[in-house]
Formats: C-alpha cells, structure tokens, sequence
C-alpha cells in the first residue's frame, strides 16, 4: 500500500532538489554588486520616511475591497462564456441579472462617494 506513494514521494525529492540547486546556482552565479540603493527598503516608489505601523486611511481598504469584488466577477463570466452556447436563452436571463445586479451595485457605491479619491 505505501508502494503508491513513491510516485508522490519521488516527485516531492525532485522538486525539492531543483528548487535549491536553483536557488544555490542564481547565488553562486548570479552578479554579486550591492550598493547602498540596492540595499535600502524599497516600498511603493517612497523612501521610508515613517514607523512601518502607520495607519492608513480607511478608503484604501474600501477601494481594495470594491476591486476584489469587481474583480471576482471574471471569475463568473469566463466559464459562463465558454459554454454559453449550450447555456440557451436561461443562461443568457441568468448572467443578465447576475450583472445587472453588478451594475446596481456599482452605481450605489459611485452615489456614496466610495469611488471619490482626495
């Protein structure tokens, strides 16, 4: 029984040697040249200016949020196109309401100022 397991076994030993002899190869060969730019934290295009537990304002995460909700919707309507020959006339009604409903929400969240970036 533990027999099946060897392809699994065999195939994590593979992976795991590749992975650090690439690892260990990019050191070894890699350009090895730090400058002080190099070296410094790098955080969105700004110097470190101040304590890493700022707060952030509250309309980041909504923006984040509202992206990650539009965003999920490609995950809907790309399998719905992919067969949405075989879907018929239902299909088409359902992913009408689906993104209609987008659009309400949408539409609520443009009225509120949620969008609005000072």
């Amino acid at each position: 029984m533990l027999g099946e397991y060897l392809p699994i076994l065999l195939f994590l030993a593979v992976s795991t040697v590749v992975g650090v002899a690439l690892l260990v190869l990019g050191n070894l060969l890699g350009p090895q040249r730090p400058e002080s730019e190099k070296l410094s934290p790098y955080e969105c295009g700004f110097e470190a200016f101040e304590d890493a537990r700022m707060q952030f304002d509250v309309r980041y995460y909504l923006i984040a949020i509202l992206f990650i909700a539009f965003d999920l919707e490609i995950a809907f309507v790309f399998p719905w196109a992919v067969i949405f020959r075989s879907l018929g006339v239902t299909g088409l009604y359902e992913m009408g309401i689906f993104l209609g409903l987008l659009v309400l929400g949408f539409i609520y969240v443009w009225k509120k100022g949620a969008l609005e970036w000072e």
